[in-house]
């Protein structure tokens, strides 16, 4: 006996509506918008803004890379291993790391980590983040180089 009806070819697309056809079509908004901007791809707008509104002022930080985090490890331990950070640690008020910073070692480049969570818990709106995101980035790269933040960033503690 054979069968009639040849077996389906799976679709090389994945399939976007459901099987009743009453499923999102598309974007909800489209990519030149805001909204359709992630919260995390803000939030490393944010960082890249100020590091690059820095290197322009300081043009000794294009090699410092500048990373963003979700949040910190549980603790900083100090001598654990081959990737430790225990350079620099910028708490909170409640303890929490909002960034650190690692000096170039074994190949790698200077380092700069800031924490997207933490800074987003504690900034109210956009603007209040953009402001703590830069002072963040302004403190570490001063403890980078070893200078005062007002040396860094001239508007440093500024509202």
């Amino acid at each position: 006996m054979s069968n009639p009806v040849p077996p389906r070819r799976p679709d090389p697309r994945p399939r976007r509506r459901d099987r009743h056809g009453r499923g999102m079509r598309g974007p909800i908004a489209p990519p030149q918008v805001p909204l359709a901007m992630s919260r995390a791809d803000a939030f490393d707008d944010l960082v890249r803004d100020s590091a690059d509104r820095l290197e322009r002022q300081w043009p000794q930080l294009s090699g410092v890379e500048f990373v963003v985090q979700e949040v910190p490890p549980a603790a900083p331990e100090s001598g654990t291993g081959p990737g430790d950070w225990v350079d620099g640690w910028l708490d909170g008020p409640d303890g929490v790391p909002l960034g650190r910073y690692a000096a170039a070692r074994d190949g790698r480049p200077d380092r700069v980590v800031v924490y997207r969570r933490p800074i987003e818990l504690r900034a109210r709106t956009r603007d209040d983040r953009a402001l703590l995101v830069h002072e963040v980035v302004v403190e570490q790269v001063a403890e980078l180089l070893g200078l005062a933040p007002e040396s860094i960033d001239p508007r440093y503690g500024q509202d």
